[in-house]
């Protein structure tokens, strides 16, 4: 085992290397460390289209199933507290149908840790950027089918997993002749209210959320995945009653309070002219500071959840790229 960070936290994770080695054999064949050339932007950089932010140099891990010919593959878009057991244990669950991982670490090369304290180090919005570079590299590679590439992401990963089914962001930040073929979130933030966020490229999009969870509140994605059926999206949320934030965080024997977490749990965004975000109910610009925006939520494990979850997005992906 090795010593990774979850919320800030020291814990014990599982590491590839120390794994039993029966463990990944039967389905993991190569592991490649993978470059993505990237930018850093600010909310309103990336609503606007601007492109100057300043550069990134991040990496992937991505994992291949065995296989022949090209592969499925899945980017996965980590939380605040950056790749930990849980994304390990959702990269061993593709390979296990046959689906190539590519996990995405947003952060270390931005010198991130965490950003569960200060979400203010790199904007949710932002990390979808990276995501539309990870498809880039993942639709060049020679043993990757570009038609057959998908996107899950957890909590704040999960803002880049869903709104990057959104063709205003597809226009601005996708590799030319190539979109994502599913978008997966879980206890996704869906509280700021994007221009047009109800046209998508028409691709399914999966919405997973505990209806406990109090570090990101599960209304605004009722809310939001409501108005994008009544839009003709095929999107939907399921929900899992007693489940709390990052109820797949297998680790957590007991739940966990965060202290000093950030959690806008009570705060509504809205888009407005030239890119800026405002508090829906108060007019005020996007902050930080703001009075909506509180501290001390809690995660917690719930294996049912986690394991219909599992269920679900295997269900989905073997449908979606038509796997045998």
């Amino acid at each position: 085992m090795n010593i990774r960070m979850l919320w800030g936290k020291p814990v014990l994770a599982l590491a590839l290397l120390s794994l039993p080695a029966s463990l990944y054999a039967q389905h993991l064949t190569r592991i490649e460390i993978r470059p993505v050339e990237t930018v850093t932007l600010k909310m309103q950089q990336v609503l606007t289209g601007d492109r100057g932010g300043k550069p990134a140099l991040i990496a992937g891990e991505l994992r291949f199933p065995k296989g022949d010919g090209k592969l499925p593959a899945v980017i996965l878009v980590h939380g605040s507290g950056g790749i930990g057991a849980a994304t390990d244990r959702w990269a061993q669950r593709l390979n296990e149908i046959g689906v190539a991982a590519f996990v995405v670490d947003s952060f270390s090369g931005r010198g991130i840790t965490s950003t569960n304290t200060d979400q203010s180090q790199l904007d949710s919005i932002a990390m979808m950027v990276d995501a539309y570079r990870a498809l880039g590299v993942l639709a060049q590679h020679p043993r990757i089918d570009p038609d057959r590439i998908g996107i899950i992401g957890f909590s704040k990963g999960a803002v880049a997993a869903v709104y990057s089914s959104n063709e205003r962001f597809r226009k601005m930040y996708a590799p030319e002749g190539v979109e994502f073929a599913v978008h997966i979130g879980l206890y996704t933030p869906c509280n700021t209210t994007f221009r047009d966020d109800d046209k998508t490229t028409g691709k399914p999009v999966r919405l997973f959320h505990g209806i406990a969870d109090d570090y990101v509140a599960i209304g605004p994605c009722r809310d939001y995945v409501a108005r994008l059926k009544q839009a003709g999206a095929d999107a939907t949320l399921t929900e899992y009653p007693g489940a709390t934030h990052a109820y797949d965080a297998f680790l957590l024997k007991e739940p966990l309070k965060l202290p000093n977490a950030q959690t806008q749990r009570n705060c509504l965004w809205k888009e407005a002219d030239n890119g800026a975000v405002v508090n829906a109910r108060t007019g005020v610009p996007f902050s930080f500071d703001d009075p909506c925006v509180e501290r001390g939520p809690q995660v917690a494990y719930t294996a049912a959840a986690t394991e219909a979850t599992e269920k679900a997005v295997k269900e989905l992906l073997t449908a979606a790229f038509k796997l045998q």
